[in-house]
């Protein structure tokens, strides 16, 4: 479910979302872009990975552990927020 969508709709039922939706809205942004963040970090600075070897460096293992947290449980708080917001919007 791309981000974009979401902030669209976000503006456009700003009136009609109740506060506990954006909450969820901008903690699953905030948890889901750490992972991506923390992946993307893996691949730039922390030394890549390898397939039998895994990352190179510690800070890579940890931003492995960090992106394999984030990124699922963000994911699920995103489409949490977004059942909610359409459950709002119907009401």
């Amino acid at each position: 479910m791309p981000c974009s969508l979401l902030i669209a709709s976000l503006r456009l039922s700003h009136s009609l979302m109740q506060p506990d939706t954006r909450k969820l809205l901008r903690t699953g942004l905030l948890i889901f872009g750490t992972g991506v963040i923390a992946a993307a970090l893996i691949f730039t600075s922390f030394g890549g990975i390898t397939r039998h070897q895994g990352p190179h460096t510690n800070l890579g293992w940890l931003s492995l552990m960090l992106a394999m947290g984030c990124l699922p449980t963000g994911f699920l708080t995103l489409l949490l927020a977004a059942v909610k917001l359409i459950g709002d919007r119907r009401r």
